[in-house]
């Protein structure tokens, strides 16, 4: 084929290739149009949200704040990276939206009205809600709120049911962490919120000068029931070592309380170890289960140390770390505080400070040997947190009968005389028992542990239940339990 054939057939290709994209240009010119059209409502969407944002969040901070009458608010969301940061008076209303979230809505409004950008509509909107929802509280009948307890939190099963001569005593009186979590979770649901029991009753000076307790006013949405929470023992004792607790408390990088626990490796771990921490975390999900930022009550006894720290006299010659534990955990308490953990004795050395097993023997122990282990905690303990006006008493075994505390009881007097006001004692029997004196509130405690958890379980008739105003125990019994659970304490 010479070259002028060849040319001339590679122009005819040519020609037929443009008549065929030809017939497909009216589809070209479509799909650009349609192209560009996108490309225009995305650009503009985005500058919708860009620059309607804080006018979209002012909207949303006042739905959650009147949401807050009916007990349902909800955490403020967390910006995504790809949304401008909000600005200082954004920042405040979160701040102010968590105190809402609280119930705190007197501190919330004073919070923005006190800054300087009080005039911003978001700010007038915000404070608009919180009145609106404070105005739809309720008061709480304080006479009839719950107090259950625990002690350590068993994280790893498998080490505290081994069956070694611990594991029975385990079994009885310890709460797993996923019950703890299981219990938390229904009582939530259940409308269930913590306060601090002196939200319930507090000392106060009257016009005549004399002080007096006096009922508290706890105002709450309608549903929402109040609940004291506490955990006794929080001493993390030797015997404890490999049994799969945590070892100490310890405070964060975020400056809030958490916990160490000693890996199968041999490592040391920081986290959500015991209840102190989980709890935490909890009221951070839904910070609507705390009571203008109430906590659990922590009992400490003094023998073995608090909070995981060797800080008894009698370690000075052999913890060669003394001085450092007690600095420490002083340091924890002063932090359990400021998160508002409230502190409480549960006597130096664990004690029956109140009558023996068999009533006709009169008190446990001696009228010298009480005052000396109320001294005892006194110098050892109370030196390192701070005054303490709660007492947990220790296997529950209170001072007196269900009678009103009398100034002829030499036991109540001397406790009185240490600053002591409020005395907790244990009883499941009843849903809720409480005692008000001029001078002192009395409140008995339910006890979640495996043994009460495994009876309720158990229990065919619904009315001899003691945790069902709670959850139902079935629910939340740990199925790595030994059955059947009886007492060993």
């Amino acid at each position: 084929m010479g070259k002028a054939d060849y040319k001339h057939r590679k122009a005819q290709r040519r020609r037929r290739k443009l008549a065929k994209l030809s017939q497909h240009l009216p589809t070209f010119i479509l799909l650009f149009v349609i192209t560009v059209a996108v490309g225009t409502g995305v650009s503009s969407l985005f500058y919708f949200v860009l620059k309607k944002q804080p006018e979209m969040g002012k909207h949303s901070i006042q739905a959650a704040a009147t949401a807050g009458s009916a007990g349902s608010l909800s955490a403020p969301a967390e910006p995504a990276s790809s949304e401008p940061q909000p600005d200082e008076t954004d920042l405040l209303i979160q701040e102010a939206n968590r105190l809402a979230l609280g119930y705190d809505y007197d501190k919330a409004i004073q919070l923005l009205s006190a800054s300087p950008s009080s005039s911003d509509q978001r700010i007038i909107q915000a404070v608009a809600g919180y009145e609106e929802a404070k105005a739809a509280l309720k008061p709480a009948d304080t006479t009839t709120i719950p107090h259950v307890f625990f002690h350590a939190l068993i994280m790893d099963t498998s080490k505290a049911f081994d069956g070694d001569t611990d594991s029975a005593g385990y079994n009885s009186v310890m709460t797993t962490k996923d019950e703890f979590l299981k219990m938390l979770e229904a009582m939530y649901k259940r409308g269930y919120v913590l306060v601090r029991i002196r939200d319930i009753a507090y000392e106060t000076v009257g016009e005549d000068g004399a002080t007096r307790f006096v009922k508290g006013t706890i105002m709450l949405p309608e549903g929402k029931k109040p609940l004291v929470m506490s955990q006794d023992d929080v001493c993390y004792y030797p015997y404890m070592d490999g049994d799969g607790f945590a070892k100490r408390i310890v405070i964060g990088e975020d400056g809030k309380p958490t916990c160490e626990m000693v890996m199968d490796d041999g490592t040391v771990s920081t986290g959500s170890y015991d209840l102190v921490p989980l709890l935490e975390d909890f009221i951070q999900e839904h910070p609507d289960f705390s009571y203008r930022g109430a906590r659990a009550i922590i009992a400490f006894t003094g023998y073995e140390g608090i909070l995981g720290y060797r800080t008894a006299s009698s370690y000075a010659q052999t913890n060669p770390n003394y001085e450092q534990d007690r600095e420490q955990a002083a340091k924890v308490a002063q932090c359990l505080k400021d998160n508002g953990w409230e502190l409480a004795s549960h006597s130096w050395g664990h004690l029956k400070l109140g009558v023996d097993s068999d009533p006709s023997k009169g008190f446990a122990i001696t009228e010298e040997r009480f005052q000396a282990d109320t001294d005892k905690w006194e110098a050892e303990v109370e030196s390192l947190i701070g005054p303490t006006d709660i007492i947990l008493y220790p296997f529950g075994n209170d001072i007196a009968d269900w009678r009103p505390y009398k100034q002829d009881n030499p036991r109540f007097n001397y406790l009185e005389s240490k600053g002591f006001r409020y005395f907790c004692n244990v009883d499941a029997s009843a849903p809720y028992w409480s005692q008000m004196g001029t001078n002192y509130f009395r409140m008995a405690r339910i006890n979640l542990d495996g043994y009460r958890l495994y009876q309720d379980m158990i229990q065919t008739d619904p009315s001899k239940k003691r945790l069902s105003q709670f959850f139902e125990a079935s629910e939340v019994f740990d199925p790595a339990r030994p059955t059947p659970v009886g007492w060993s304490y």
